[in-house]
C-alpha cells in the first residue's frame, strides 16, 4: 500500500508555459526577499530587546519594593530596639535628674520673680522630701525672707512657689508623665505610619 492518495497531484500543472526570469529580475527578486528577511529579523530583535527591558524594569520596580519594605522593617527593628532604653530613661535616669536639678530650678524661678521687683516675701510649699533641699538651697543666701513649708499632700518633686500676687508651680512627676506619654504616642503614631506605607 502507497501513501500516494496522501500527496497532491501536480501534473496537471506540467501543460503550462514556462516562466521566463532575467538576471536582473532575479536579483531584484532577491534584493526583496533579503530586505523581507532583514526586516522581520530586525522586527524580532526589537521585540526580543523590548520584552528583556520590560523584564529588567520588573525586576528593578521588584528590587526597589524588596529594599524599601526591607528599610522599612530595619526602621521598625531599631524603633522598637530603642523603646526599652526609653522607657528606662523615663523611668530611672529623668527623675534623678529632675530631682537633683528641682533646687537649681527653684533658684532660676526666685531669680526670676526678684529681677527688677522690690523685695517682698516668697512662700514656698513643697513635698517634705524636698523641703531639706530646697533650704539648703536658700540657706546663706543674699535674698528676701523665704519660707519653706512641707505639705504632706504633694508628692516628690512638686513645688509652689508664691511671690506676691505671682505663682509658679513645678511637677517634675507630671513632666514626666507628659514625656512618657510622648514617647508612647510616637511610638504608636510611628509604627502605624511604617505599617501602612509598607
Amino acid at each position: 500500500m502507497t501513501i500516494a492518495h496522501l500527496l497532491e497531484d501536480f501534473s496537471a500543472l506540467t501543460d503550462g508555459e514556462p516562466v521566463a526570469i532575467t538576471d536582473v529580475a532575479l536579483e531584484e527578486e532577491k534584493l526583496a526577499a533579503f530586505e523581507k528577511g532583514y526586516q522581520a529579523g530586525w522586527d524580532d530583535s526589537t521585540k526580543a530587546a523590548s520584552d528583556e527591558a520590560s523584564h529588567i524594569s520588573a525586576d528593578f520596580a521588584q528590587s526597589l519594593q524588596d529594599l524599601s519594605f526591607t528599610l522599612h522593617e530595619a526602621q521598625a527593628a531599631a524603633l522598637k530596639a530603642l523603646k526599652p532604653l526609653l522607657d528606662q530613661m523615663v523611668e530611672a535616669v529623668l527623675p534623678k535628674l529632675a530631682q537633683d536639678s528641682l533646687g537649681e530650678t527653684v533658684r532660676e524661678i526666685l531669680d526670676d520673680f526678684l529681677d527688677g521687683q522690690e523685695p517682698a516675701p516668697v512662700s514656698i510649699l513643697t513635698a517634705p522630701e524636698t523641703a531639706p533641699t530646697l533650704e539648703a538651697l536658700i540657706e546663706g543666701k543674699d535674698s528676701p525672707p523665704v519660707s519653706i513649708t512641707a505639705e504632706p499632700t504633694m508628692t516628690e518633686g512638686q513645688v509652689r512657689l508664691r511671690f506676691g500676687a505671682s505663682e509658679r508651680e513645678i511637677d517634675t512627676k507630671a513632666v514626666l508623665a507628659d514625656i512618657s506619654k510622648a514617647i508612647e504616642a510616637y511610638y504608636a503614631d510611628t509604627l502605624n505610619d511604617m505599617k501602612d506605607t509598607a
